[in-house]
């Protein structure tokens, strides 16, 4: 095999950035031109994929922030989904389950003695913290946060664990001097979504009771978020077995939409069921009927603006198009999909008492 063939060969294991180092071999050694396809990858093309961070630090880059400007951040870009306090919104739980003892041991027993997992008590590296809020977050608009932001919420994210006190600033230079409680507890003697039972992956064949029947491979992703990142099928290539679908199809207003909810059947005349427009937009996620969750809760807001002469239609802008002081500073995110029959049953809902 020659050199060029085996820098493919290696390329295949390493992954998309080895896949652009091997093809930039490819050209330089002049086989680019014998097969007609490639070039040489320009630096700048290697840096947009390079940029996961390593347990031992490498690919960390240059910066410093504070955990007090990181609840800032926290505050406006990752409380509506994780909870004020890291406690979760129905999505990942990041703090909790960290004692002083495991700060010691570097062992977290509550992955051991309980069903307690959380990103505080996890995790073995503060490195892999840095590398996630980096490369994937906020959800909404991932790559967003400038590197200082980045060190910030990542020191905060740390001190709600009680892992670094309020004042840590964290940097390039001493985030692998973090000592994070489970750093010692790495182990795939257990499963991935529970400590109890095997391991999920077995490493043999199944022999008897196997399963039978078609299986069937389905996203969970609602249809409404199906879109928030636009396009998939343009996102994908159109050679090979994974296709990416076609999400514009879920797009509001456009002809032959996919409807979101199929939501029970009603009078005409009744308009949406509130009950199905919020399970549907997932407004449950941040409000409650009567009590307080990440924004005030829907009684609450009926309480607040039912004097005003014009509060459907006011409940009805502020509904699509979101915003924040009102209650707070933690943003609600506008709710383009959200139709305007949609925003009028919850706006009448809502006046009424939300009961």
């Amino acid at each position: 095999m020659s050199s060029s063939g085996k820098a493919v060969r290696r390329a295949a294991a390493g992954g998309a950035v080895s896949i652009l180092l091997a093809a930039t071999a490819l050209a330089q050694s002049g086989e680019a031109g014998r097969f007609g396809f490639g070039r040489i990858a320009t630096p700048q093309e290697i840096a947009g994929w390079d940029i996961d961070v390593r347990p031992d630090g490498h690919g960390v880059k240059k910066g410093r922030g504070n955990a007090r400007k990181g609840q800032e951040v926290y505050d406006a870009q990752c409380a509506s989904c994780h909870g004020t306090f890291g406690e979760s919104n129905n999505y990942m739980v990041i703090a909790g389950g960290v004692t002083k003892e495991d700060l010691k041991t570097g062992r977290a027993r509550s992955l051991t003695e309980g069903e307690v997992r959380t990103v505080g008590n996890k995790l073995n590296h503060a490195t892999t913290l840095w590398d996630y809020i980096n490369r994937a977050m906020p959800w909404t608009n991932p790559q967003s946060l400038s590197v200082d932001e980045v060190y910030a919420v990542t020191a905060y994210v740390l001190h709600l664990n009680e892992i670094v006190p309020e004042d840590f600033e964290l940097s390039d230079e001493n985030i692998l001097k973090v000592q994070m409680p489970n750093r010692l507890g790495m182990t795939t003697d257990h499963g991935m979504r529970s400590v109890k039972g095997k391991p999920d992956v077995q490493g043999s064949l199944c022999m008897k009771d196997c399963l039978k029947g078609e299986v069937r491979i389905a996203s969970a992703l609602p249809e409404f978020a199906r879109n928030a990142h636009g396009n998939l099928a343009e996102q994908k290539r159109p050679l090979g077995p994974f296709r990416g679908i076609d999400t514009t199809r879920y797009e509001q207003g456009k002809a032959g939409a996919v409807k979101v909810a199929a939501a029970a059947p009603a009078a005409a005349s009744a308009g949406p069921n509130p009950a199905d427009v919020i399970k549907a937009r997932a407004c449950n996620a941040c409000h409650a009927v009567a009590a307080k969750v990440v924004g005030p809760s829907f009684q609450e807001i009926g309480a607040k603006y039912a004097s005003r002469g014009d509060a459907p239609a006011y409940l009805v802008e502020k509904m699509k198009a979101g915003g924040v002081g009102a209650w707070g500073q933690v943003p609600m995110p506008a709710q383009p999909a959200l139709t305007d029959a949609e925003a009028q049953a919850l706006a009448k809902w809502i006046l009424g008492g939300a009961k």
